[in-house]
């Protein structure tokens, strides 16, 4: 016990150490010398991470809330996900965390599928999940953020809060201004994501804010299937894969 105790308090030194980086990166300029130093840092993050997942391949990403216990419907729609994808011999990556992460590559790891993991240091103590084959926790969310979309043929986004919607935003950006092609983007849980989908229809649309065009590319369903037959089909539309039919 005194040495859980040991190992939590020296995990909570270096989460408040991470977020304290952070912050000082974030409020403004400083000395150079200083900006310098914090960029070699920020460049051996993404090293570091280049090196641990440089033989990730048929990668898709799943986003959703480190809040939803092992008993809760959502839980239990990722933990199918991930079994689907890995079914397909597709690698499962997530944020690492509990609650929807975790869901994902329990399912995958149900089928003996690859999962990885992009864990981040936060002041709650996020500890990577026991069902990734490789992982790693990052100081930056900036870094995560790209590892999670660089290796990744796809995103599936399930219910989740304000992290998931960043992501979910970021990659309909990514796709919207080209930077991105041939990227799938899946909305899991119809009923919880209608209300999104409806308010960027009936506002964002009809102000002419966004095009029609970025709301079709975002495929919502319920079934995991479903899922995985979109991001084929997105994906590698030369193999003759169909769009499922609702």
């Amino acid at each position: 016990m005194m040495r859980n105790n040991s190992e939590q308090r020296g995990n909570a030194k270096v989460a408040a150490k991470a977020l304290n980086e952070e912050r000082r990166f974030l409020r403004g300029p400083q000395k150079f010398r200083k900006e310098i130093r914090r960029t070699m840092r920020i460049m051996y993050e993404y090293a570091r991470a280049f090196h641990t997942f440089r033989d990730v391949t048929d990668c898709v990403t799943i986003f959703g809330s480190a809040r939803f216990p092992a008993d809760h419907p959502y839980y239990s729609l990722a933990f199918e996900m991930g079994k689907a994808l890995a079914d397909n011999g597709y690698t499962v990556m997530t944020g690492g965390g509990p609650g929807i992460m975790e869901a994902a590559v329990k399912g995958a790891k149900s089928v003996n599928g690859r999962t990885v993991g992009c864990n981040i240091w936060i002041p709650e103590e996020q500890k990577p999940n026991v069902y990734l084959d490789k992982w790693l926790t990052f100081r930056y969310f900036f870094v995560r953020k790209v590892m999670l979309t660089k290796y990744s043929s796809g995103f599936i986004a399930l219910p989740g809060g304000l992290g998931t919607l960043d992501e979910l935003f970021e990659m309909a950006t990514l796709i919207q201004t080209k930077k991105v092609a041939h990227f799938p983007v899946v909305l899991m849980g119809v009923e919880f994501w209608k209300p999104l989908i409806d308010f960027m229809m009936n506002t964002l649309v009809v102000h002419k804010t966004i095009d029609l065009e970025d709301v079709n590319k975002l495929y919502v369903t319920d079934s995991p299937q479903e899922a995985v037959e979109h991001i084929m089909y997105v994906k590698e539309p030369h193999k003759g894969h169909k769009q499922p039919t609702r």
